[in-house]
């Protein structure tokens, strides 16, 4: 590529980026806090592992609905504004739930509400990246964004794990809600849907070598079109079903672990929550690796990457759960392998895929069709290991999880094949 537009664009590039990885990370600051804050609501209301699951599940039912809604709208409206809504109402939603006083409906509502603006992110950061980055090294930087809510997880684990360690689990809502608002505020002011809406040339015009000098809106195609490129790829359909199953398992560890900790291994719940960490830190890693790979070494295929780090991931979550809790280093380095073999393939599925299989004018919309698929897995694994631990056991639920994995990876097998007819 040899544009005049270049040092500008690069610029922007690096500026787009980080604006997209630390917004996108503080979404999952007024997400995952629930899980640290859970042993403390049970304690002090007494309520049911399945009813908290219940309240679990109403963000991921929420989310996936939202994720196909505000997914098509990803694409029509700018990227700025609907994250922007997204972050600063989660924020107010977070401060709420601090309020709601053990009264389980309200927290049901108030969660779920949650789990619907939370949704406003992903997809039209997706649309940005796409938007941005052209699509010989969508795969790397997929890998590198999907490092956002991953660590955005872990901050998320760390700072609720340090905040109840000195004030009460309401708190652990109150204090990452400041942070959200602040970051969405930060977003707005700083952040560009896209190069030619500020006189930069396109992806496209980047590839074929045009410059420009004058501004340009970054068309929506329609929602018919948008809606057939979703609706009518089966390959769309199976990557869905693929989150769906991984969903399971990573959203069992995320809500759960903590949890399982705290019960069988006999951590305290702030020590549970800095080890639970490890999780998603490794994940990090997986992902940047599996982006790494899926341009270099499969020559931009992202599903045979996938597809061998979710055998690994069913093979360590099936051997975690037969170390005993005392033996801590063995329990951790499992505990690191389970993330780094979670993530790796969750980046190349809502980050790489959806831009493949869409295009960039519809990136936001079948980020938001897979993600809704897949956040009904996670609503699933919410109530389903609540139930399935109080009703039966933890092996129930790890058995649960590991299904998960395995269903993901024949997911794949399609996707893979199809990506073998297009080289």
């Amino acid at each position: 590529m040899n544009v005049g537009n270049q040092p500008q664009i690069v610029q922007w590039q690096k500026k787009m980026f980080w604006l997209m990885w630390i917004t996108y990370a503080a979404f999952y600051l007024g997400r995952v806090n629930i899980s640290v804050a859970m042993p403390g609501i049970a304690q002090e209301f007494g309520l049911s592992k399945t009813s908290l699951g219940v309240v679990l599940s109403a963000l991921f039912a929420m989310y996936a609905i939202g994720q196909f809604v505000n997914g098509q709208l990803g694409d029509k409206l700018n990227s700025r504004l609907i994250i922007t809504i997204g972050l600063l109402s989660s924020a107010v939603l977070n401060i709420f739930f601090g309020f709601t006083g053990g009264i389980i409906g309200l927290m049901i509502v108030i969660w779920g509400l949650n789990g619907y603006f939370q949704s406003m992110g992903w997809g039209p950061t997706v649309k940005a990246m796409a938007n941005w980055f052209p699509s010989k090294n969508r795969g790397k930087i997929a890998g590198r964004l999907g490092t956002s809510y991953i660590i955005g997880g872990a901050l998320s684990w760390l700072l609720a794990g340090t905040i109840i360690k000195y004030f009460d689990w309401r708190a652990t809502f109150w204090i990452p809600a400041l942070i959200m608002a602040g970051i969405a505020i930060h977003w707005y002011l700083r952040a560009n849907n896209a190069p030619e809406e500020i006189g930069l040339p396109s992806v496209e015009e980047q590839e074929q070598g045009i410059a420009r000098n004058e501004a340009q809106v970054d068309e929506h195609i329609g929602f018919r079109e948008t809606l057939k490129i979703t609706l009518s790829n089966p390959y769309i359909w199976f990557a869905a079903f693929a989150l769906f199953g991984l969903n399971i398992v990573r959203y069992g560890f995320m809500s759960w672990a903590p949890t399982y900790m705290f019960e069988e291994q006999g951590a305290t719940i702030s020590m549970a929550a800095y080890k639970a960490i490890a999780f998603p830190v490794a994940g990090g890693l997986g992902a940047i690796l599996a982006g790494w790979a899926s341009d270099k070494l499969f020559q931009n295929r992202r599903a045979p990457v996938a597809f061998f780090m979710l055998i690994a991931l069913a093979f360590f979550c099936y051997l975690y759960r037969f170390v005993p809790g005392d033996n801590w280093i063995v329990s951790l380095i499992i505990l690191l392998l389970i993330g780094f073999f979670t993530f790796g393939p969750h980046v190349l599925i809502v980050a790489a895929l959806p831009a493949d299989l869409g295009s960039r004018k519809a990136a936001s919309s079948v980020t938001g069709f897979i993600d809704a698929i897949g956040y009904a897995g996670a609503s699933i694994t919410g109530v389903g290991t609540g139930y399935l631990i109080e009703h039966f056991s933890w092996d129930a639920a790890f058995y649960f999880w590991i299904f998960g994995a395995i269903m993901a990876a024949c997911m794949l097998i399609f996707v893979w094949k199809h990506e073998l007819k297009k080289a």
